[in-house]
């Protein structure tokens, strides 16, 4: 008599995947839009506020195609998501905040070295990474 096994990691691991396909496919419907409201701003808004939102827009736009790299990569690299991935999007992020909010100067100097953390650590660990494969 066989016992019939629950496998609710499967089940899970499918609800996961799902939910990220979903997830990319919405990720790539916001993307087109940007690019339609990116051609709008730099084609036919005018003025000191579309040039900022133009360059707000286009942090956007990485962001999405970020996160939509990021679950290929998921995929790819069998159902784990690289940290570095993680760093590029915080790292555009606050670019974006800097791009943004940039009134005051101390809340600028902390997100620039917020930026500088990202940037170290992504170092460190690509230096670990290749010293371990060695």
């Amino acid at each position: 008599m066989k016992k019939h096994k629950w496998h609710v990691d499967k089940y899970l691991q499918i609800a996961l995947n799902t939910a990220l396909v979903l997830l990319a496919l919405i990720l790539c419907g916001l993307l087109v839009k940007e690019i339609f409201h990116l051609i709008n701003l730099a084609f036919f808004q005018e003025g000191e506020r579309a040039h900022t939102e133009l360059l707000e827009g286009i942090l956007v736009f990485f962001l999405y195609f970020e996160f939509i790299a990021m679950i290929v990569k998921y995929f790819q690299e069998d159902y784990h998501f690289p940290l570095r991935y993680f760093m590029y999007i915080g790292i555009t992020a606050m670019v974006r905040l800097i791009v943004v909010v940039h009134e005051d100067p101390e809340q600028t100097l902390l997100f620039s070295g917020s930026i500088l953390i990202l940037v170290i650590s992504y170092f460190l660990i690509n230096y670990m990474h290749a010293r371990i494969k060695r």
